[in-house]
């Protein structure tokens, strides 16, 4: 009886443990850490049916052969670490070789955390091109009660950090749509940006672009010189909306055009599009708040839901 019971005890040790809420990253991840909890839970029910811990073997966690995997998590070493902000950070990391993520574009990827012992995850969009050789980098965010940002306020250079994915993204076709109306609040101008910069790179490509950057203050924007590059391209307008600004007249004299105070409302949203050169498919990133309000508003504009996409 103390054989079997022992026996037992070993197989319950090896089972699979149930996600906590907190390692889901809520951004609807093919496969999700449920689906590979399910995966791992029958792989584990087989091999107890037939008392073979050799069946277990195939179970990865994590992986330090450096390629991204939706399935497991694989070891990157940051480079380096750029305060943008007070809470904003871009943090760059290493990629073996000339090797790349090869991500399409806007899709994320799923960090892993601890925290006081307690494992959480969330997603990121990387903004570097998804074909960049030997490098990634990342745009975060910290919040002062976030479990997350206490784990990345702790980063430093040479740190290994856990990833996986891809997952998502905005199937972007060159000229499939004559312009584009991309909604950004805050760190959902990441999605954005690959999308930005593969229209760029591509003489062929001839979309208009129309981007409306949403933050509290002029020094919140992030990737200032950057959004400055992008806009001096003839078929790119950047607007920024800055809801904790009163007047446009402490502004660089190069952004008091292009800049509202306030917030993004209804009104605006149907100047915006009005003067937009063609019928533009919307893109909407931010805030669940945020992307319900811009849904809103683009469907009062008379933005059709099929014309829209979400991050």
């Amino acid at each position: 009886l103390r054989t079997m019971s022992g026996n037992e005890d070993d197989w319950l040790a090896l089972k699979p443990q149930e996600p906590s809420p907190s390692q889901c990253c809520g951004s609807g991840c093919k496969p999700c850490i449920y689906d590979v909890y399910e995966k791992e839970l029958a792989q584990w029910e087989r091999a107890k049916a037939k008392q073979d811990k050799s069946l277990l073997m195939e179970k990865k966690e994590q992986s330090n052969n450096s390629e991204l995997n939706p399935d497991t998590f694989t070891a990157f070493s940051i480079s380096s670490v750029e305060q943008l902000t007070e809470d904003t950070y871009q943090y760059k990391f290493e990629l073996p070789g000339n090797s790349s993520l090869r991500l399409s574009l806007g899709q994320h990827i799923v960090l892993r955390g601890m925290v006081n012992g307690l494992e959480v995850q969330r997603a990121y969009t990387p903004i570097s091109p998804g074909n960049a050789e030997g490098y990634f980098e990342v745009l975060m965010k910290c919040y002062e009660a976030g479990l997350m940002s206490q784990y990345i306020k702790t980063w430093k250079k040479g740190d290994m950090v856990f990833w996986r994915g891809p997952f998502g993204g905005f199937p972007y076709q060159p000229n499939k749509h004559g312009e584009l109306l991309m909604l950004a609040s805050g760190t959902g101008l990441t999605p954005m940006l690959p999308i930005l910069q593969s229209i760029t790179d591509d003489e062929e490509d001839e979309t208009f672009v129309t981007l409306v950057g949403c933050f509290r203050t002029f020094d919140r924007i992030y990737l200032k010189p950057l959004l400055q590059d992008l806009a001096r391209y003839w078929n790119i307008r950047i607007f920024y909306v800055l809801s904790q600004e009163t007047s446009l007249e402490k502004l660089p004299w190069s952004y008091q055009e292009n800049t509202y105070t306030g917030r993004l409302d209804e009104d605006l949203i149907k100047t915006i599009i009005n003067s937009c050169r063609r019928k533009p498919f919307v893109l909407i990133c931010g805030s669940s708040a945020f992307n319900e309000d811009m849904t809103r508003y683009l469907k009062a504009a008379g933005i059709e839901e099929n014309s829209c996409f979400v991050f």
